[in-house]
Formats: C-alpha cells, structure tokens, sequence
C-alpha cells in the first residue's frame, strides 16, 4: 500500500526519535569507553607510583641517577607529543599500548608525591580532585552552553602557567608557586568542562570501529590531563607534607 503524504509526515517524527535514540546510546557508549580508558590509565600511574615510592631501592636507582631521573620526568612529555600527532596514522592496538605506557612513565614520575605528602592527604586531595572532575565532566557533558568560547582563554591560562612553573624553578617563589596552584586548579576545572564537550561533538562525526577506538583513546588522554593536573594542583594547596 502507497504511503500518502500525510502518513510520510506523521512517520518523520517516529523515524527521527529513533534515530535520535540510536545516538544517544552510541554516544553513552562511547563516552563509558573514554572513562574506562582514562580511569585504567589513572591506577596504572597511581600503582606504579605508590609501587616505586614504597620501594627504596628501585626510588633511589631511578632518583638518584640524574640521566634516569630526568628521563623519568620528561618521558611522559614526549609520549603525549607523540601519542597526539601520530595517532591518526597508528593503528588502535598500537595507540592503547602507547596510552598505557606513559600512564606507566607518569607512575614514575609522580612516586615522589608519595614521599613528599602523607599517605591521608594524598588519599583526601585525589577525593576532591575526583568529585571536582566529576562534576565538571558532567557539567560539559549535559550543558546545553557552547564552551568553545572558553577555549582560548583557558589555552592562554595554560600558557601562563607553563611559563611561570618554569620560571619559578629558578626563583624558588612560594608565593608565585600559590598563584601559580591557586590559578592552575581554576583552568583545569574549567578545562575539564570544555573537554568534556568537545569529546561529546568528537563523536558525531562518522567514523568506522577503529578510529572511534583511537578518538576513544584521544579523548581519554585528555581527560586524564586535566584530572592529573588538577589533582598536582590540589596537593599543591591541600597536601600536608611529611615531617
């Protein structure tokens, strides 16, 4: 039987909530897999660390030795550089086995909070920052705001920041260390929102199985950024140092 156009029209409607339904469950889907893939990365670089820092020998073997100690640290900068240029042209199993590497070379890299701060203010500070996180992602999750208006102010933010961490390395200000922490934690949340939504409209575009895994894998490196980030921040202002 021939549809007429009324029955055309009252079917539009139909067709349109099903295919709406169909990208918000893939969008659910999508964004549970970008949180598996930051949260794995978060306790791998949270077990190698508290595993390093409980360990003397193998802190000392790796602080000890400034040539390893500076590898510890500025690894983890080359990888993202790496991961975030040259996914596009890695296939999805060498992207994850990327991802999952640096989360290790962060563990590394952070094992001194452990020594620096008491075990309760590390356990308290990573609380908030997880709360905080989880509000801002939900925020730029849901928000019906168009944040990249937020963008190049939170970008030049960043920038400062860099600038004034390096420079107080040698200045040895505390008070620029506050500011710098005091502003730090304000561009990560902000940060956070505004990733959080631009992971959201990543996902609209149409891609096959293994790019949506390596945009999955992307957006999961963001994310963890910004909660690490934000949680060096917090510690920053919120830790208690050990006596």
């Amino acid at each position: 039987m021939a549809i007429g156009p009324q029955n055309q029209a009252q079917r539009r409607p139909y067709a349109h909530t099903i295919e709406q339904v169909a990208i918000d469950a893939g969008l659910r889907a999508y964004m549970l897999r970008v949180y598996n893939y930051m949260a794995s990365g978060l306790a791998l670089t949270g077990i190698v660390a508290a595993v390093v820092a409980s360990t003397p020998a193998l802190y000392t073997a790796i602080f000890g030795n400034p040539i390893l100690m500076w590898t510890a640290i500025l690894a983890p900068i080359g990888f993202v550089l790496f991961l975030s240029m040259r996914i596009h042209k890695m296939s999805a199993g060498a992207a994850q086995a990327t991802f999952w590497l640096y989360a290790g070379l962060m563990g590394l890299s952070m094992a001194s909070i452990f020594l620096v701060y008491t075990g309760a203010s590390v356990a308290r500070v990573f609380f908030i920052t997880a709360g905080t996180f989880a509000a801002m992602s939900i925020y730029g999750y849901t928000t019906k705001r168009d944040l990249s208006r937020l963008g190049a102010f939170l970008f030049m933010g960043l920038i400062g920041i860099i600038i004034a961490s390096i420079a107080n390395i040698f200045i040895g200000s505390t008070a620029l260390q506050f500011a710098v922490s005091v502003i730090g934690v304000l561009v990560f949340t902000g940060l956070t929102a505004y990733d959080t939504q631009k992971i959201k409209e990543m996902y609209l575009e149409s891609d096959d199985g293994d790019s949506m895994t390596k945009k999955a894998i992307l957006g999961a490196l963001t994310l963890y950024l910004d909660f690490i980030n934000l949680f060096v921040m917090l510690m920053q202002l919120l830790g208690v140092r050990r006596d």
